[in-house]
């Protein structure tokens, strides 16, 4: 039985961040309250839990396999099998064997563990050491009493959410299988993305929540809390973010990034700077919280004495992103690949203009996530990473950039990046906490 979130908020204070998705986002939003640490392991189980019985049965149906099997060793597991740990668990334990099996006629998947020990309530045990000393032998008993038709294993070239099957392990699986079950392994790769990419509606509930707390430190550090212009550098901007997620109790999944953009210097400057009034600033920054992953970047701009705003022509800049955004956002058609959508955002936005650099990506339980990419930054074409189909109920970051000159600065060409967490239903995409609707202003004075 799946424990409610509401069950889960009825037992725990202080509750997750749950907040209703929204399209606007707060320019300075107060920072949720984050969970203590065993109410975190509670609602992570709690989400697992809703993911064995919900996503797992799913996907293995629609890929049309009746066996999985995930091998992982402690300290080196296959991605699939550490999205499956359960909130107390950090690592595989030794040799960890995980298989599903799906007997049909709509019964529950079965979910076995052909190792010494199990992960929580989550998985039978099935293997007394005592009884048979050799664990492969144990698995392809196990597998032989199943017959199944088709064994799934971890095995890509494309995609490395898909090949966490090491060569070792996949040569003693096969070694110690009968050789009228090798001929039915086939490649897990599709099973290991649908299961890692798809959101469950506890997920989603949760999601802008965690967004919030990333736009709430965002905006902290892209102040005078923290910038004192003429002083402060870049770097110290950058180590302030991690030290701020350090003393929440959070993890970075990336070092934050802090660049600036100058009139009369050329390109993104990411070197130790001293922030100066009149600069543009960037950040990218991205936190792990309650397993899910955000990535946002945001702008800035350091007023100089008597300004009240941006130059109009940065403000301007920032609109023609936001446009190339909403271009992208109406571009989604679930089942289209990757690559359709972004030749098809590219060629609305060039038709309108603009200069665009469409590089999107699925997040979730990796900042990077499974699934396939909308365009990369170095490639604006067709790319094999981009030629999956895109799914309903996923989370993406709808990251681009605009380039446009600014006529305050000289006519110099200006990069005006964004990137902010969405949600795509099937149908539209939808931000899990809003987008930057203005750049940030800095004072000077």
């Amino acid at each position: 039985m799946i424990i409610t979130l509401a069950a889960t908020l009825a037992a725990a204070q202080p509750q997750p961040p749950v907040l209703p998705l929204t399209d606007v986002e707060e320019p300075a939003p107060a920072l949720p309250s984050i969970l203590p640490m065993k109410e975190r392991a509670a609602l992570i189980d709690t989400i697992l839990a809703e993911r064995f019985e919900t996503v797992l049965p799913a996907v293995m149906r629609a890929e049309g396999i009746d066996l999985w099997v995930l091998m992982a060793r402690e300290y080196f597991e296959d991605p699939v099998t550490a999205s499956m740990l359960n909130g107390e668990e950090f690592s595989a334990r030794r040799r960890t064997i995980l298989v599903f099996h799906d007997p049909g006629e709509g019964r529950p998947i079965e979910r076995l563990s052909v190792s010494r020990y199990g992960i929580a309530d989550f998985f039978e045990v099935t293997w007394d050491p005592a009884d048979q000393p050799d664990q492969w032998k144990a698995l392809a008993e196990l597998i032989a009493d199943r017959d199944p038709e088709k064994i799934a294993i971890n095995t890509s070239d494309l995609s490395a959410f898909g090949d966490g099957m090491t060569h070792s392990q996949y040569e003693l699986m096969m070694a110690a299988l009968p050789d009228h079950l090798e001929e039915r392994i086939v490649s897990g790769e599709n099973l290991s993305i649908r299961w890692l990419e798809t959101r469950t509606p506890t997920e989603l509930e949760i999601y802008p929540g965690v967004v919030r707390i990333a736009h709430a430190i965002i905006a902290e550090a892209l102040s005078r809390k923290v910038i004192t212009p003429g002083v402060t550098t870049t770097s110290q901007v950058r180590w302030w973010m991690r030290e701020r997620l350090s003393r929440l109790g959070l993890q970075p999944w990336f070092h934050p990034s802090l660049g600036i953009q100058r009139e009369g210097m050329d390109g993104v400057q990411y070197d130790d700077m001293v922030i100066e009034p009149g600069d543009l600033l960037w950040t990218d920054f991205g936190l792990t919280y309650l397993r899910l992953n955000t990535d946002t970047q945001h702008l800035a701009y350091v007023l100089k004495p008597g300004e009240t705003q941006a130059p109009a022509g940065l403000r301007a800049g920032l609109e023609a992103t936001k446009r190339v955004a909403d271009i992208l956002r109406e571009s989604f058609r679930k089942g289209e690949p990757g690559n359709s959508i972004l030749a098809r955002a590219r060629a609305a936005a060039i038709a309108e203009g603009y200069d665009p650099s469409i590089y999107s990506h699925p997040i979730g339980l990796h900042g990077h996530g499974a699934g396939p990419a909308i365009g990369f930054w170095d490639n604006q074409q067709a790319d094999p990473r981009g030629a999956g189909p895109v799914h309903a109920n996923t989370a993406w970051s709808i990251e681009l950039t605009t380039y446009s000159a600014v006529p305050e600065w000289g006519g110099q060409r200006v990069d005006f990046r964004s990137e902010e967490d969405a949600w795509f239903d099937g149908e539209t995409v939808r931000y899990l906490d809003g987008r930057q609707d203005e750049i940030t202003l800095i004072p000077s004075d």
